[in-house]
């Protein structure tokens, strides 16, 4: 049985904060942000909306345009690492919101290469035969472990999620390789203490080397070339990062997603948001061969090569 993305949804605060206002909180510029990030805009959920809340409306999306109810799902994985509170988990409140009973349910923490981690264990458990249908979540209310008087970091982070039901698809379709990997000991550059505080140089110098190793791999464990890939998403972090991804598997930059100037980096919820967002815009369409590929705090990475359908 070979399992793939069946549905898709997305959610993102209609709070929108720009550059600009961000000028008037901390010593930074809309230029300076925008030159070394690409970041416009980030969207910033409400005080009484909690990481749970998102998830449902994503999650109720991805199911509606997946096909199935709630009463379908064998199983619930929910990547953050801004959950409500230490436990029950995000998962949990997901099941029991959703009504979906006979659902397992919990969290997955990988930071931003979560989805990544919760898409491939998905795939083990369908391919195994274990589950039919997986919902996978990848969610974040960074606003809330944000240090906004920290110019350093408080620019770059947002609040979403994103979700994707995992099922069975044709033979041919699907998830076809994936690659995920973790160097604990680069754990110091990026952690939550109160707050988010990342060397940012380290994680630039680990990303860019990551993102595009990953993304080529994914490739080549399945026997294709570079110039086989029709679309691009990569984790929404930095602009820069992205593009040296794109440069190493050579592809022309329509074809790789943009949502980072909108929604700045959404961590666990960045690739899924974007697929989404992609997905309802057309950009990927039915046969096409997609590669997802993140890196994030642990330090963790993950990418995964499939061919688009049901």
């Amino acid at each position: 049985m070979n399992a793939g993305i069946i549905g898709t949804g997305h959610y993102v605060p209609e709070n929108v904060l720009t550059n600009k206002e961000l000028e008037k909180m901390v010593d930074t510029s809309d230029e300076w942000i925008r030159t070394r990030t690409g970041i416009e805009e980030r969207r910033i959920a409400e005080d009484d909306m909690d990481t749970s809340d998102m998830a449902l409306l994503a999650a109720n999306k991805a199911l509606d345009n997946a096909g199935i109810s709630a009463e379908d799902l064998d199983m619930i994985l929910v990547a953050t690492v801004t959950p409500d509170q230490p436990f029950p988990s995000v998962a949990c409140m997901l099941q029991d919101q959703l009504g979906a009973k006979k659902a397992a349910a919990m969290d997955v923490s990988a930071a931003c290469s979560g989805f990544m981690y919760g898409l491939v264990t998905a795939k083990q458990f369908i391919e195994g035969g274990s589950y039919r249908h997986v919902l996978v979540v990848g969610v974040e209310k960074l606003s809330k472990i944000v240090d906004w008087e920290d110019r350093n970091t408080c620019v770059l982070f947002g609040d979403g999620a994103g979700a994707a039901v995992v099922g069975p698809v044709q033979e041919g379709k699907g998830i076809l390789s994936f690659e995920l990997g973790a160097d604990g000991s680069g754990g110091k550059h990026l952690y939550q203490d109160e707050y988010v505080v990342m060397n940012g140089r380290e994680v630039f110098k680990f990303a860019v080397r990551q993102m595009g190793e990953s993304a080529v791999n994914v490739i080549d464990k399945i026997g294709l070339k570079k110039e086989d890939v029709d679309y691009l998403i990569p984790h929404q972090a930095n602009i820069r990062i992205m593009e040296v991804a794109r440069e190493r598997l050579g592809i022309d930059r329509e074809k790789m997603s943009m949502s980072v100037h909108k929604y700045g980096n959404t961590s666990a919820a960045s690739i899924p948001i974007a697929l989404s967002e992609d997905v309802e815009n057309g950009k990927i369409k039915d046969g096409d061969l997609v590669v997802l590929v993140g890196f994030g705090g642990g330090l963790t990475w993950g990418a995964v090569a499939l061919r688009w359908g049901k």
